[in-house]
């Protein structure tokens, strides 16, 4: 399916902030779980653990700010084998909003901040996805 995602359909927010209203789906989309937050907090509909960078990518990329675009090049590299939940992903974006929540405290500069560039760039993570 080729049908633009409107960038209104995906927000994104830390795992520390309240859901609200607005949030429609919630989707966790890291490796792992939120330090201290309990499951009823987070109020999501899913965790998409495929769709997170590799345990090696997370600690080779440190949140580093000078290896970004790397980190997002090599995450964009690990989404192509997961082109059915990839494309899942932005099945849900399509149809309404979504929310993609992680738990990093970079805001500007995480995997959530990438997976939605790349939801909302067609062929940004390479053919097939």
């Amino acid at each position: 399916m080729s049908a633009k995602i409107p960038a209104s359909h995906i927000l994104i927010k830390r795992a520390y902030e309240l859901p609200s209203d607005t949030d429609g789906q919630r989707i966790l989309v890291d490796r792992l779980w939120p330090r201290g937050i309990k499951k009823e907090a987070l109020a999501l509909s899913q965790w998409m653990k495929e769709l997170s960078p590799s345990t090696e990518l997370r600690h080779w990329y440190g949140h580093e700010p000078e290896l970004w675009p790397e980190f997002r090049r090599r995450y964009a590299a690990e989404l192509r084998p997961h082109a059915e939940q990839f494309e899942a992903l932005r099945a849900l974006a399509r149809e309404g909003t979504i929310t993609l929540v992680y738990g990093a405290r970079n805001e500007t500069q995480n995997n959530a901040v990438a997976l939605r560039e790349f939801l909302l760039t067609p062929g940004a993570v390479g053919a097939g996805v």
